[in-house]
């Protein structure tokens, strides 16, 4: 494909989105030539056209101009507003939480019964402390949201205080009035992973997708717990956690032995079909992570910038996270003009 005649600041993105259909076009013919003769899992079932050629069919919609393949099928693609990576740059982490949290509680209020994916850790905790206080102060009101976490240790159940279940009802669930049954957290001890696996992302479908989902990174530049070498185009399955992630995440445990090797976690590609990306970061050693998430090549070896495929992604960072960024300049200016038109 020849994109000379095409590249420029206003029609980028749909390069940006052709590459995006290119990455889920080859999971596709995987799966398709994976699943021969055999009875195929519900995401590749629907409306007669295989996976591949609703793909072809939504490139075909979005280079005509059309915003999105309108289906009332939960597992249809959905093509949404495309627009370039926002990298919007804070002066430290209390002022890039609070603005992730206005993002969130924005949608909130505009959509009610919203899906939201979550992340654990310490990156996202500031600002789920500002959406408590704006749940208490100003009567934020998640009684019709629904989420679903990325992420949880295996062996872990829900009353282990180092479980992901356990840090956010400690650290928002218990805060806002969401009802139990509308938060999902993967379940660390399931008596099959499999099977589970493809029940959790049928559960995501069945709730109409992912509206909005925030993530962290981690130091080697992972999303949820997709390692380094994960594929783009991965499912919520287990994971093997590299000996970085062990060590980075002992500071959780008492002891660096306590620490699970092994994940459920939603995949990249999982998380590519969410209509919006929020991902946050803090602090100078995620800097390089950052670097290379958003300016570095699309890389299996750094899950985070599989991101500059998904048509719509803010990065909201403190100028520790930023430092390492070759074009901060920029950003600020394009950040400017955002400011400009929201006025």
């Amino acid at each position: 494909m020849v994109y000379r005649k095409r590249l420029n600041s206003e029609n980028i993105s749909f390069v940006i989105c052709e590459m995006n259909l290119i990455c889920y076009q080859r999971r596709a013919d995987h799966s398709e030539n994976r699943w021969s003769g055999q009875q195929k899992p519900d995401w590749m079932l629907g409306d007669g056209l295989s996976f591949s050629k609703r793909l072809i069919e939504a490139r075909k919609q979005m280079l005509s101009g059309v915003r999105s393949v309108a289906s009332t099928q939960p597992n249809a693609l959905q093509l949404h507003s495309l627009r370039p990576m926002r990298i919007i740059i804070e002066h430290d982490p209390e002022s890039a939480s609070n603005r992730a949290a206005e993002i969130i509680s924005s949608l909130v209020q505009q959509r009610p019964s919203c899906v939201l994916g979550l992340a654990t850790g310490s990156t996202p905790l500031g600002i789920y402390q500002k959406l408590i206080a704006r749940h208490q102060n100003h009567k934020l009101d998640f009684a019709n949201v629904t989420t679903f976490n990325l992420d949880e240790y295996v062996g872990l159940g829900p009353g282990d205080p180092q479980s992901y279940r356990f840090f956010m009802q400690e650290n928002l669930f218990n805060h806002i009035n969401i009802p139990p049954e509308n938060t999902h957290v993967p379940d660390g001890r399931a008596l099959d992973f499999d099977s589970y696996s493809i029940q959790y992302e049928k559960s995501i479908q069945e709730a109409g997708g992912i509206d909005l989902q925030v993530l962290g990174v981690g130091g080697d530049g992972h999303i949820a717990f997709n390692e380094p070498g994960s594929s783009l185009g991965s499912r919520t399955r287990l994971k093997t956690l590299t000996s970085e992630t062990v060590k980075d995440n002992a500071r959780f445990f008492d002891d660096i032995e306590n620490v699970p090797r092994l994940a459920v976690t939603v995949g990249v590609g999982t998380i590519l079909e969410s209509r919006k990306c929020l991902l946050v970061a803090f602090g100078e050693h995620k800097a390089r992570a950052i670097s290379q998430a958003v300016e570095g090549p699309v890389t299996a070896q750094v899950t985070a910038s599989a991101l500059q495929l998904h048509p719509d992604v803010t990065v909201i960072l403190d100028q520790a996270a930023a430092c390492h960024l070759q074009r901060k300049a920029y950003y600020a200016e394009v950040e400017e003009s955002h400011r400009l038109l929201e006025k």
